[in-house]
């Protein structure tokens, strides 16, 4: 395979000054003012490999967006990975108290600077060269390293600004996060896809890319969620109470990109057959029984079944969002089956982080039974969509421009 990105073991590090991008966005408890440890504050590969290189590394990251409850300092991030690996923390980015903490690194140690969103052009400047952050610590830094896949659909300074200055490298977790999805969606074997949850336009915008433009890499694709609504309702079902969902979401022009994917896919686009609606208890209703005066809070037991079946004739199989409102005991029986059937099924499997690795958390699935689990979001989406991602676009640029010269 053609060489695309410079990686860490191209490079001896010793000495080196390196700025690292990592991604520690963290849930925030507004109540308690505080960050919430998950998975993405240990995934810290990369960093541990440079620091044990006895290079000097700094790491930029950012928490929440600017006018939202969550947009504040990193300090809780640094003693967080305190946990994990030695690490300093310095509330300043580009300012004296920055560089001068830079400056004094040694060989081996690690450094964390203040929250990089906090800086106005991080989001906004487009002359990336000029922009503050690049402009100022650029000259400080021998190479720069992106390990922060969750963050590569942004343009922003921090994940593109460097590229044409700095030898920028890929590091171990975005790589494994790129080779886990192209395996996933490699045209070989049968491919599975599984939606649910609620964002619906992203699993729209996926379906339109992967079924129109590559249909050998999706040979099934099994809905539930407010996707399932999407499309039942293409398929000219009327809900009743659960078509207020779609209206309320804003949801009803995805219906017309629906009804064109169902005209020609819709042999592989499976939608529930039965759910479950609550009547002080959990009820299933089949899917003649449309319209129905409840919300529908999960599929039902013949539609687990056959998506069961599916899952374990696939070769690769990708789940992203709930099928159910898992967090209901009522409505978590298709969540909780589904994933059991495939941690235990013998298919390469990803699952698409939020709301699906709290479902494995909730229910006690071994992570280790599932081939990847994803630290993107919105990054994801774009992944599979086929859209090019500004994050490894500018690894690509940089790799192009530096190979002939180190």
């Amino acid at each position: 395979m053609k060489k695309e990105f410079f990686t860490l073991k191209d490079f001896d590090f010793k000495g080196k000054r390196v700025l690292m991008r990592l991604d520690i966005n963290l849930p925030y408890d507004e109540k308690k003012k505080k960050v919430i440890e998950t998975e993405r504050i240990k995934k810290l590969s990369s960093l541990k490999f440079l620091m044990k290189e006895k290079a000097k590394v700094v790491v930029v990251a950012h928490q929440g967006r600017k006018g939202e409850k969550d947009f504040i300092s990193l300090k809780q991030h640094a003693k967080l990975l305190k946990k994990y690996v030695k690490i300093k923390f310095v509330n300043d980015i580009i300012g004296k108290k920055a560089l001068d903490a830079i400056n004094r690194l040694k060989n081996g140690e690690a450094l964390l600077l203040e929250n990089v969103r906090f800086l106005e052009d991080e989001t906004e400047c487009k002359d990336w060269e000029k922009c503050s952050l690049v402009k100022t610590l650029a000259p400080c830094f021998d190479f720069y390293v992106n390990d922060a896949f969750s963050v590569c659909h942004r343009e922003h300074a921090s994940v593109v600004g460097f590229a044409s200055i700095l030898p920028c490298i890929v590091g171990f977790e975005l790589e494994k996060e790129i080779e886990n999805l192209k395996k996933v969606m490699d045209v070989k074997g049968i491919n599975t896809l599984i939606f649910g949850g609620k964002k619906a336009d992203d699993v729209l915008k996926v379906l339109e890319s992967v079924l129109m433009k590559r249909p050998e890499a999706a040979e099934n694709v099994l809905l539930g969620g407010i996707p399932a609504l999407i499309f039942l309702t293409a398929k000219g079902l009327e809900l009743g109470k659960a078509y207020e969902i779609i209206q309320n979401l804003g949801f009803e022009i995805l219906i017309k990109k629906a009804e064109k994917l169902l005209t020609k896919f819709d042999e592989r686009i499976k939608v529930p057959i039965d759910f479950a609606i609550e009547n002080g208890k959990r009820k299933e209703v089949g899917i003649n029984d449309l319209p129905l005066e409840k919300l529908i809070g999960d599929i039902g037991k013949r539609t687990i079944e056959e998506y069961e079946k599916i899952i374990r004739k696939s070769d690769k199989v990708i789940f992203k969002g709930a099928p159910g409102i898992f967090e209901n005991k009522n409505f978590e029986l298709g969540t909780k089956r589904l994933l059991k059937t495939l941690a235990n099924s013998r298919c390469f499997s990803v699952i698409g982080g939020g709301d699906s690795l709290a479902a494995i958390e909730r229910f006690r699935i071994s992570k280790k039974k599932f081939s990847h689990i994803s630290v993107g979001g919105g990054a994801l989406i774009n992944f599979l969509a086929g859209e090019k991602m500004p994050g490894l676009e500018a690894l690509k640029i940089s790799y192009k421009k530096f190979k002939n010269k180190l």
